[in-house]
């Protein structure tokens, strides 16, 4: 079981750190009572392997709780599992800066000083941060920057599948997917709907594809679509997008789009993206 606790300065990106770790298939626990840390773990291990990662957020939340904190952390130790330690920093002026522009209380109170509040919790949180096993610090990270660096850490490696990608076909005749974020026209190539035998067919059927995929325009497509595909799916992961919709359209759902969507689906996954095809309008999906 890969167990990865997410500490730190309240402000610094807790938060965003657990919904990256969260969109990568870790179970994220947030806020946690240390006492019961151990419980976790053992019941996640006892699960034979369904929770395999686990993050969990531990901070000064849990009030009079966090001086159980090491006890905790040594209990796992002696339970023989491994795990890491995440802590988020920033600089004393960005947490100012932060706390302002998002208005919430700090854990440590609002009767005194916001500087103040945040001095006490950096010595309250000074055995987490030497215990760490990475410290980052985000004064200057966006967002994204932040995922991306998580996304090295415990991503696998492989910073194109942090973004899930959904090929849809659709028909125009029945409104634009709602959720699509690129839109592609097939209306161009002929249309198999007035071939009477491949009427009732959809485009997952071999006569509809070998009719549509006959066409010099529908080969380019496919080849161009993918070409761009690859050169904008990694910039997309840069800017932190996690999800991208492309939506093949033609006039009513059935044949060309579905066609097509499945080829571009096909190269997207031989190119090695997390992929999924489906198709809104078929009446039959297959």
């Amino acid at each position: 079981m890969k167990l990865v606790v997410v500490t730190g300065l309240s402000g610094a990106g807790k938060s965003q750190a657990l919904h990256a770790l969260e969109d990568m298939g870790f179970y994220c626990v947030d806020n946690l009572p240390p006492m019961l840390i151990p419980n976790m773990a053992k019941l996640c291990v006892d699960h034979d392997g369904e929770i395999d990662k686990v993050a969990l957020g531990i901070d000064t939340r849990s009030g009079a709780f966090f001086g159980e904190t090491d006890d905790a952390l040594d209990e796992l130790r002696r339970m023989d599992i491994h795990y890491d330690i995440i802590y988020l920093n920033a600089s004393d002026e960005e947490l100012i800066r932060r706390y302002k522009e998002t208005r919430r209380a700090h854990p440590m109170g609002s009767d005194t000083m916001l500087i103040q509040n945040i001095q006490k919790e950096r010595q309250m949180l000074r055995g987490m941060e030497q215990r760490a096993t990475r410290v980052i610090d985000t004064t200057t990270m966006l967002t994204r920057q932040l995922r991306e660096t998580l996304l090295r850490l415990y991503g696998d490696g492989d910073v194109d599948k942090a973004l899930s990608v959904n090929v849809l076909s659709f028909g125009f005749k029945h409104g634009l997917p709602q959720d699509a974020d690129l839109i592609l026209d097939v209306r161009f190539i002929p249309n198999p709907f007035y071939i009477p035998e491949m009427r009732p067919m959809n485009g997952t059927d071999e006569p509809v594809r070998a009719y549509v995929m006959s066409f010099i325009e529908s080969r380019i497509f496919v080849e161009k679509t993918l070409d761009m595909l690859k050169f904008l799916i990694p910039h997309y992961v840069s800017e932190g997008k996690d999800r991208l919709v492309i939506g093949i359209g033609c006039t009513g759902g059935q044949h060309r789009s579905v066609c097509l969507a499945q080829e571009i689906y096909q190269g997207l996954n031989q190119a090695g993206f997390h992929c999924a095809v489906s198709h809104r309008d078929t009446v039959l999906e297959k």
